[in-house]
């Protein structure tokens, strides 16, 4: 699976930086509706001219935003499966290991992209495509390393071990049990264990 640019139109200057930074930073832990250009142009020390003058208009900037979070997300996963033994379940465990570790990281309050849906459900928002695309890319991931373990079997594979990872990941941002995309891992581990082997699912 391959890294894909979101729709981006803006050219990031310094000031268009420290924008989306600022509104990165805000969306996350307020949430996109709550968060408005007034606050936005404060946090990153321009002129709402300015904001205007590099994005044009807020949707821009969730496009801006969300997009960004793929690109590095996709940077970042692609560096733990490049790490995995090739056509293997190992490599299927590392996504969940990537997973934790971002998640650690970057998204202390849970998936931005779930979280985003949660406010942004219209498919005519900009940002809409951007928030399903990427799900509809970590599905065909899935399905992709699980055709490299069970050929017959790779869609109905594929989905279980989206839903463990989507699930998790929403637990994560609740709270409400302690490191659950571990405990996935570890149902994702057994389910591999019955397909192609305990030996041969990695640790």
């Amino acid at each position: 699976m391959g890294i894909t640019e979101g729709p981006r139109r803006v050219t990031m200057t310094p000031a268009a930086r420290r924008v989306l930074e600022a509104a990165a930073r805000l969306f996350y832990e307020r949430g996109i509706h709550a968060v408005g250009v007034d606050l936005i142009a404060d946090g990153a020390g321009v002129t709402k001219k300015t904001l205007y003058d590099r994005f044009g208009s807020k949707e821009q900037i969730v496009v801006e935003y969300l997009a960004d979070r793929d690109e590095r997300w996709r940077v970042f996963l692609a560096q733990h499966l490049d790490a995995a033994e090739p056509a293997s379940a190992a490599r299927v465990l590392a996504v969940f290991d990537a997973s934790r570790a971002w998640s650690e990281l970057n998204s202390p309050k849970g998936c931005s992209m779930v979280n985003a849906h949660a406010e942004i459900s219209d498919p005519a928002h900009p940002a809409y495509a951007i928030i399903t695309g990427q799900k509809q890319w970590m599905l065909a991931l899935f399905t992709d390393l699980a055709g490299d373990i069970s050929p017959d079997g790779a869609e109905h594979l594929g989905r279980t071990l989206m839903l463990l990872h989507e699930g998790a990941l929403v637990a994560h941002g609740l709270h409400i049990l302690a490191d659950p995309i571990s405990h996935a891992r570890e149902q994702a581990r057994a389910l591999l264990a019955t397909t192609v082997g305990p030996g041969l699912c990695g640790t």
